[in-house]
């Protein structure tokens, strides 16, 4: 018998603790280069608690080998499962049943026209069987506001780069 999950104490009401950003988690992952000194194309990503440690390799359709996850893979199953979290929560406080909520999220990767650069594309597909769309909607669009991931790709999030001495 396996043993139950038990559901994370966030909630939509309770968590806010004042005007300025308050971190409740923090985690860390560190890329390394590996045999072609290239992150993306034969890197390593470990994270500070080991849980998260896997080989990275770009994907065929840009010229890699395909044997390894590759960084939009990871974005995919970030966006998706924080998305997830989001309506499955809402979908609780509202007394709906959140267990047969599916997020399928699909990364593309391409180049920007208006500068040349590379961009991502997304696009979140919520598989929710059994609810009414009309009831399911309004909760869409709350989700889409309450999940950092969808928040960070709207409006930027604050990022900084520093060069460690």
């Amino acid at each position: 018998m396996s043993e139950s999950i038990s559901l994370p104490h966030l909630s939509t009401d309770h968590d806010f603790d004042g005007p300025s950003f308050a971190p409740i988690y923090t985690t860390t992952v560190t890329v390394s280069g590996g045999e072609a000194s290239h992150g993306r194309a034969s890197g390593h990503a470990r994270s500070d608690d080991g849980t998260l440690d896997l080989n990275l390799r770009t994907p065929p359709e840009l010229g890699g080998d395909g044997n390894g996850t590759n960084p939009e893979q990871l974005l995919a199953a970030g966006f998706a499962a924080c998305l997830h979290g989001a309506l499955s929560l809402l979908a609780r406080q509202n007394g709906l049943d959140p267990e047969p909520i599916a997020v399928e999220a699909n990364v593309a990767f391409g180049r920007d026209p208006a500068d040349g650069g590379y961009a991502l594309h997304l696009d979140l597909i919520v598989n929710w069987p059994g609810v009414d769309p009309e009831l399911a909607a309004p909760l869409l669009e709350q989700a889409d506001s309450l999940s950092p991931y969808t928040r960070m790709m709207g409006g930027g999030a604050p990022t900084t780069i520093t060069l460690a001495t």
